[in-house]
């Protein structure tokens, strides 16, 4: 009985021991601690404010945990967010309608992933450097179509129904297509064979490649993806703010980056999960909403981010090494009497 127990205890302790788990309980934790020492933490009005701050940084997670689990990342995403801004808001200078703009804005955003994609798929050349470059590239071209200007003038239609609640409630609607597309990605990436061909191409690009899946190809996609996500978040926070400006979502990518490997995903690609994400991404906006609502100066806030992107990266291999250990230690199952070979006796 008392292995059994052992057993049962080192398989528990090693549950814990997962990235996403313990995600989840700093999650819990945090909320619970912030609603008694913050005031105003635990109202329903400060939940729906926080749900739009989630909205944008969730959304392009949501591409960028695929990306990563390939191996590469996308720092252009914010600068992304910024021209798409910057593009609505000149064209509706221009006098074009809305239902027009944002689809063009959304394919502006998919043009933009395809020249991440075609540099790093079609020439080979390394993400964090392609994407350093457009990160500049692009947001210096937000500027040059907007420059300073702020185009403020949408219809409250518009800017209104972004922020609008559910009846009853404060949870923003935009939150039901947020969870929606994150079901989607949930299921493409971990009930598909688009999924393991993700994750086989983060473990072993060559070895994936031999298997046929097209790795060059599935790569340009996936920055056209997260290009075009990008773009609708920038499309989001235009209408949200009530404000197209060049440089709207700076520094956003920091924020993706560290909720994405905060919730488990490998920074050298082949592991990770949309659970560890979700958890992520709520772990780091509502420590740092948490923090602005006691007041706590802008620099701390950054540095937060930088201690949990730190965290992200040495948190999950420190997991894996305690899960490894849980299992060297658990206890081996009792071997049985060897069984007597008949007339063994009399041999």
């Amino acid at each position: 009985m008392a292995p059994d127990r052992a057993g049962r205890s080192a398989r528990w302790f090693s549950a814990l021991g997962s990235w996403d788990v313990l995600v989840v309980v700093l999650l819990a934790l945090v909320v619970v601690v912030a609603s008694v020492t913050v005031e105003g933490f635990a109202s329903a009005r400060f939940w729906g404010f926080l749900l739009l701050d989630v909205v944008p940084i969730l959304l392009i997670a949501l591409p960028m945990t695929l990306v990563v689990i390939t191996g590469e990342i996308d720092l252009s995403v914010a600068s992304v967010l910024g021209l798409a801004s910057a593009v609505l808001g000149q064209l509706w200078l221009t006098g074009l309608p809305l239902p027009l703009i944002l689809p063009l804005v959304v394919l502006l955003g998919a043009l933009l992933g395809a020249v991440n994609g075609l540099f790093i798929a079609g020439f080979g050349l390394p993400s964090l450097a392609v994407t350093i470059g457009t990160l500049a590239l692009y947001r210096g071209l937000a500027y040059v179509v907007l420059g300073d200007r702020a185009v403020a003038d949408f219809p409250i239609g518009w800017t209104g129904n972004a922020i609008a609640p559910l009846p009853g409630t404060t949870v923003p609607w935009v939150v039901l297509v947020l969870a929606a597309l994150t079901v989607g990605f949930g299921v493409l990436l971990h009930a598909t064979p688009i999924g393991r061909g993700l994750y086989a191409m983060g473990n072993n690009e060559q070895a994936a490649r031999f298997s046929g899946i097209a790795v060059a190809r599935t790569k340009f996609w996936l920055y056209v993806l997260t290009g075009a996500v990008a773009a609708l978040a920038g499309v989001f926070w235009t209408m949200r703010y009530a404000s197209a400006r060049a440089d709207n979502g700076s520094g956003l990518e920091l924020s993706v980056v560290a909720a994405v490997l905060l919730g488990g995903v490998s920074i050298f690609g082949g592991r990770g999960t949309l659970l560890g994400v979700l958890a992520g991404v709520l772990l780091l906006m509502t420590l740092r909403s948490a923090l602005q609502l006691a007041d706590v100066p802008a620099d701390t806030l950054t540095v937060v981010t930088g201690t949990l992107l730190i965290v992200s990266v040495v948190g999950p291999n420190a997991a894996a090494m305690l899960r490894a250990r849980l299992r060297r230690r658990r206890p081996l199952p009792p071997r049985s009497a060897p069984t007597p070979v008949a007339g063994a006796e009399g041999a």
